[in-house]
């Protein structure tokens, strides 16, 4: 999370609201009102889960224009300012950041008509996927679809913004992302850093 701090820091960013709930204490100790990182942070603290989005629904009185939403837990090297940028000119209600992934599959595909017959065969194909890397940017209007004090996921927004027709755009990033999930994932982003830190835009001094 404090590379992430940094990060946007370095791409002109000046204020950040952190989402927090348990070990909210830790979290405020260890980054504070921001000022050592010149910039200033403040807190938005959930007294219950709300989920990816529900939380924004206790800004509403904070956020304005075009706003960043990101999970604390993403490593890329994703240059955030650019990914804003790219939303404003769009005129779109939300872009969500994507990134390209794909899957090998071991085993011979087969596709079948309705008869059961034989109408293609694939082996071991590639499958390509964009998926969401836990980074949004969002223009406040978005604000009206969100509850306060409910429970609302960004997958399940995005669904309501669909059905209630608003704009949502994709801005895909080639470069290197890890979503921190998981232990593993947290040794390899201790591995990846040492080989990626230049795509980051911190050097490992900072970080």
């Amino acid at each position: 999370m404090e590379i992430i701090v940094k990060q946007l820091k370095a791409k002109g960013f000046n204020e950040i609201t952190l989402a927090v709930g348990h070990l909210s204490e830790l979290i405020m100790a260890f980054f504070n009102n921001g000022s050592k990182y010149g910039l200033k942070i403040e807190y938005s603290k959930e007294e219950k889960k709300l989920g990816t989005a529900g939380g924004l629904g206790l800004l509403k009185n904070k956020l304005e224009d075009d706003f960043l939403v990101m999970n604390g837990d993403v490593l890329t090297g994703l240059d955030f300012s650019e990914f804003l940028e790219f939303h404003k000119e769009t005129g779109s209600i939300a872009t969500i950041a994507l990134n390209r992934r794909h899957v090998d599959i071991d085993f011979g595909v087969v596709e079948l008509d309705e008869n059961r017959t034989l109408i293609g065969y694939i082996e071991k194909p590639k499958i390509d996927y964009l998926v969401s890397m836990g980074v949004y940017a969002f223009n406040e209007s978005i604000l009206e679809y969100i509850p306060s004090h409910e429970y609302l996921d960004i997958p399940d927004l995005m669904k309501r913004l669909l059905s209630e027709g608003e704009k949502v755009n994709g801005f895909i990033h080639d470069g290197y992302w890890l979503d921190i999930g998981r232990p593993d994932d947290y040794i390899k982003a201790n591995e990846d850093i040492q080989k990626i830190y230049r795509e980051l835009g911190v050097s490992i001094d900072e970080a």
